[in-house]
């Protein structure tokens, strides 16, 4: 939580009022960021005051503040957009009308994979990476034949033995994941996507992680942590006993697992979902634990196993790496969202080059960590991962001239960020005000195709970037659709605060995004991004309303199919 500490100079007129507002992303789509309002005056004096959603407003509306009914913004058009810019046969409140029921007649927008299979998978992936640290490698060996001396006549028993062994890792770190969640409360897991300073926070966190992967330091919890779970282990037997020998394995090992565990419980935080720590943490485990088990089960497969060496630092420095890689993205969100033009897409290119570029080098043997050994001949598998890393870091170049990279466009900061771009391909017009781009396709008697966006939403950018981008989408747009792109969270001032009434509570939009935002909610019953819908000269839809979803297919499909049904 935030805590602001105010010294109170007067009494009797103390007043403070303002807003908080938050934003939420997962691999799909983003949340637009609410305003909740709050508002303290000298009742609240010497209380502890919470800000509260929503404080009521006063009876007296404050000087330039618009009240605008829901459902009536006809009554002051000045607010919405230029009276010039909307001709007079463009029925303003009809544009605003809910349209729910008509979008759910066209059955279930199109929408991408759950984000929970995402993190899930990633959490997989991470832990048999973690298997490659040397703080885990070599406890494999060491821990099966301990099972299988404990039970040296009955085999079935030291399968068990490890079977419960690894279900106890797995319990462990999932116990982890909803401990994180609930510490920090679903909401706050769902504000921290866009917030500068929880990705300024987790980007610091990541380059701490980055530093004790590359020999830096090392993270170690203390050594009392440890005795005290060793001496439980021996005063104990059965379930309990191995329950503490996975807890000793996950606090020997935090020096290696802890930097993977804090980037993946960030990733994980990141998603907007409650479960997304524990889901993160279940494929995490999962991997950890299917080596104990599964060695246990063939006991045989130890003798091919590689002997413990200098290779296992080499993995530690490669996971350096990627991770301070992988922290630029923090950044770069947090620059999004407030506009600080600070890591544009080409800085971003450069410092990804740079990165790969060294990391070629060290596998090749040409630069030294702390700890690492002399490397007298390159290995088959150091110069396959050598190439690959060299090969990226070459394939990132073209990018510095305006090449999509469409791979890994999500990530990378929006093409619009950057200064040099060669054959920029862009839609021909975008209109960026929704009743003005209403008045323009009941002119030129085209249909409306309304986008949602944001400035911070990852998933828009990788939309713009693979999609939009295609020759038949572009073609189709740019020829047969007047293309409207509203976003949500552009925090250009209105001239004057407009009050709506939202859920039994009065709202002040205050924001241009705050505006399009209401819009999303209030007539499509929607507030994730990215959002289209395609729309007839009354506001309605034609089509069912389609999200993220980078096959190029589908969303032709989606123009063609409004375009036929706005032609009938």
């Amino acid at each position: 939580r935030f805590i602001q500490r105010i010294k109170v100079t007067d009494k009797g007129s103390f007043l403070i009022t303002g807003d908080v507002r938050a934003q939420a992303c997962d691999d799909k789509s983003c949340t637009p960021p609410l305003p909740n309002e709050f508002s303290f005056t000298s009742a609240d004096l010497p209380k502890t005051v919470t800000a509260t959603a929503s404080t009521a407003a006063s009876e007296t509306e404050a000087p330039g503040t618009a009240v605008l009914p829901t459902g009536n913004l006809s009554q002051d058009s000045s607010l919405i957009s230029s009276p010039a810019a909307v001709p007079i046969s463009v029925d303003k409140e009809l544009l605003w009308t809910p349209v729910t029921e008509e979008l759910n007649a066209f059955g279930t927008q199109h929408d991408g994979s759950s984000s929970l299979w995402s993190i899930f998978l990633k959490g997989l992936l991470w832990g048999f990476a973690a298997l490659l640290t040397p703080c885990v490698w070599p406890m494999i060996p060491i821990t099966v034949s301990f099972f299988l001396n404990r039970n040296k006549k009955v085999r079935r028993k030291a399968v068990a033995d490890a079977t419960l062994y690894g279900a106890s890792i797995i319990f462990i770190y999932v116990a982890l994941g909803l401990i994180i969640t609930a510490i920090f409360g679903a909401s706050a897991l769902n504000n921290i996507a866009t917030s500068a300073v929880f990705n300024l926070i987790f980007f610091a966190l990541l380059l701490v992680f980055a530093m004790s992967f590359l020999g830096a330091f090392e993270l170690v919890l203390p050594a009392s942590w440890t005795n005290k779970m060793d001496s439980k282990v021996d005063s104990t037997s059965g379930l309990i006993s191995l329950f503490f020998m996975a807890f000793t394995l996950a606090l020997v090992s935090f020096s290696c697992t802890g930097p993977i565990i804090g980037w993946l419980l960030v990733e994980a935080a990141t998603q907007g979902s409650y479960l997304a720590p524990a889901i993160g943490m279940l494929g995490f485990a999962i991997a950890l634990a299917i080596p104990f088990t599964l060695f246990a089960v063939f006991p045989s497969w130890l003798k091919t196993l590689p002997k413990s060496g200098s290779w296992l630092n080499s993995v530690k420095v490669v996971l350096g790496f990627i991770v301070l890689a992988v922290s630029m993205k923090f950044l770069s969100v947090a620059d999004l969202s407030n506009g600080w033009g600070i890591l544009n897409r080409d800085i971003f290119l450069v410092l990804w080059i740079v990165i790969f570029g060294i990391l070629g080098f060290y596998l090749l043997g040409k630069l030294k960590f702390h700890g690492d050994s002399d490397v007298p001949h390159v290995t088959i598998p150091r110069l396959f991962l050598s190439v690959f890393s060299f090969a990226f870091a070459l394939y990132l170049v073209p990018g510095l001239w305006g090449a999509p990279l469409k791979p890994i466009s999500s990530i990378l900061p929006p093409l619009s960020t950057q200064d040099f771009k060669l054959n920029e391909v862009s839609l021909n017009t975008v209109y960026t005000d929704y009743e003005t781009g209403m008045a323009v396709a009941a002119q030129t008697g085209k249909p409306a195709l309304v986008s949602f966006g944001g400035h911070g939403c990852v998933n828009c950018h990788k939309m713009d970037a693979t999609v939009l981008v295609d020759e038949r989408v572009k073609g189709l747009i740019d020829n047969e659709f007047v293309y409207i792109t509203l976003m949500v969270d552009e925090r250009a001032k209105l001239p004057e605060m407009i009050e709506v009434e939202e859920n039994g509570r009065k709202t002040k939009l205050k924001t241009v995004g705050d505006k399009w935002s209401y819009l999303q909610r209030h007539k499509f019953a929607a507030q994730s991004q990215p959002y289209y819908v395609i729309l007839d000269h009354s506001g309605k839809p034609v089509a069912p309303a389609h999200a993220f979803d980078e096959n190029i297919v589908n969303y032709v499909n989606f123009l063609e199919t409004g375009l036929r049904n706005f032609k009938k």
